[in-house]
């Protein structure tokens, strides 16, 4: 079976940090976002990073923002790749990447097959996509709800022209049929590894990362 590299999203202490890279998380997932149960600082996320070990990406997770705010991000910590989980149109995606240097993940939002047409289109301009279930009308949070998309949209689409990874509603149970089902070779998860919002759980995390592998 190909090798599966999964993104633990939203970490907010130190232990968990530890936890997700050592159980073989490829990506580490640090949530800016004000509202989230998952939000930390940019402070608060240089802190976290010294945990994280050589090889392990770090990414810093922004909703639609400013310059000024990504400034003050990427001046606190040495971030390896940002993911811009808002509206954030193509033409703003191309000015964080001409900007920062950085690799940028784009999330694109999918509830209906209509929904699929921005994955080509960002696809042009971001370095990976991350393919979330479309939050409710309304939701405070774009990500992390906890909510799944039906993944047969996803079935036999593997060859977009850049790697993606599939996030929304995934725990430990699911994982390996979400992957089976979609041909996904990259997994996102944040509260599908919490034992309460915005809190990880290191069993849960070792349980999903074994899954999917």
């Amino acid at each position: 079976m190909p090798d599966i590299s999964v993104k633990i999203c939203g970490l907010t202490a130190p232990d968990h940090v530890r936890a997700a890279a050592e159980a073989g998380a490829r990506y580490l997932g640090f949530n800016f976002f004000l509202k989230s149960p998952r939000y930390v600082s940019p402070a608060q996320a240089a802190a976290l990073m010294q945990a994280v070990p050589v090889g392990v990406a770090k990414v810093a997770l922004v909703v639609n923002a400013s310059d000024e705010e990504l400034d003050s991000i990427t001046g606190a910590a040495p971030f390896d790749m940002l993911q811009l989980h808002g509206s954030e149109s193509v033409d703003r995606v191309r000015e964080v990447k001409a900007r920062y240097g950085l690799p940028v993940i784009k999330v694109i939002g999918v509830a209906d097959a209509e929904d699929l047409a921005a994955i080509d289109e960002y696809g042009d301009v971001a370095d990976q996509l991350l393919i979330d279930a479309k939050p409710p009308k309304n939701a405070v949070l774009p990500g992390g709800n906890g909510m799944a998309f039906d993944w047969r949209l996803l079935a036999g689409r593997k060859y977009w022209r850049k790697p993606w990874m599939l996030a929304g509603g995934l725990n430990p149970d699911n994982v390996a049929e979400a992957i089976r089902m979609t041909g996904a070779r990259q997994v996102d998860v944040a509260s599908g590894v919490e034992s309460a919002p915005g809190v990880k759980d290191p069993a849960l995390i070792s349980a999903f990362i074994k899954a999917a592998q």
